[in-house]
């Protein structure tokens, strides 16, 4: 396949700016990004309640909090789901491999169980209602995910599968050196954007807030359907492949969570209809 047939890539440089042996990277600065921006809109839905007439399930000083419970989750369940789901005999083989986090190697999945495990510990701690803390972290949620496959993007990593489609690109990380999706992008339209715009019209005027649980649960169903269809043009790990049915570890990962959407978005439809 012709190479000028594909897009340039852009030449974004991952490292933003360095000294010495240190260095601030792209990838770093989604995360900082998408925690940072994911609290302050946090801090404002706190001073307002889930429903009108009812008191605030979640004050500002909570929200504080839980961002350092939040990034713990985020970068302690990304690393060990990395380690776990996706290269099990690589890091049991040297231990101290899993400390090289500047290597990369963080799974969403893993981040995901890491939150919501820092979520459910925090919210029996401070005494909040479990899912109406999970619907205020999973509101913001998207925000993350797009800065993170923005970032995957500038690094030419996760790149996706051979195509000849007008805006194909080829990746300067890519050994074959061919045009592919850009899957990163996909992502962070799907995951990102779509996901952040369904969840806001859910709560402004579905009054997804009061039902909760039903935020979470749209989360979870909805991240797995835009995962598993972007997998579809998303070039599988090189030491994991397809597996099968010629699927990939994406998509049989995002079963369980689009399982527990299904199950928090009938909980939360259910129990309103039982009250009313």
């Amino acid at each position: 396949m012709p190479p000028f047939l594909a897009l340039p890539f852009p030449a974004i440089d991952p490292v933003i700016v360095s000294f010495g042996p240190f260095a601030i990277r792209w990838y770093a600065l989604s995360y900082v990004a998408g925690l940072l921006i994911g609290w302050w809109i946090m801090m404002r839905l706190a001073d307002h309640p889930p429903a009108p007439g009812r008191d605030p399930v979640v004050s500002r000083a909570m929200v504080d909090d839980f961002l350092l419970w939040a990034t713990l989750g985020v970068i302690l369940g990304g690393r060990l789901g990395y380690v776990l789901f996706y290269n099990a005999g690589y890091y049991l083989a040297d231990p101290l491999r899993i400390l090289e986090v500047w290597k990369g190697g963080m799974s969403f999945h893993g981040g995901l169980l890491g939150v919501v495990i820092a979520t459910v510990l925090f919210a029996r701690r401070r005494h909040i209602p479990i899912l109406a803390m999970g619907d205020l972290v999973c509101l913001v949620a998207p925000i993350g995910l797009f800065f993170g496959r923005i970032a995957n993007f500038i690094n030419g990593e996760l790149y996706g599968r051979p195509s000849d489609v007008p805006w194909a690109m080829v990746f300067p990380t890519d050994p074959l050196k061919i045009p592919r999706h850009p899957s990163q992008l996909y992502e962070a339209a799907g995951e990102g954007i779509v996901l952040l715009l369904i969840l806001s019209m859910l709560a402004r005027f579905a009054h997804g807030r009061r039902r909760q649980g039903l935020i979470t649960g749209a989360f979870f169903l909805g991240y797995a359907f835009f995962r598993s269809t972007a997998e579809l043009f998303r070039q599988p790990d090189a030491h994991i492949g397809f597996l099968t049915g010629a699927t990939t570890m994406g998509q049989w990962l995002s079963v369980p969570v689009a399982a527990a959407g299904v199950g928090l978005i009938w909980v939360a439809l259910t129990r309103v209809a039982n009250r009313s």
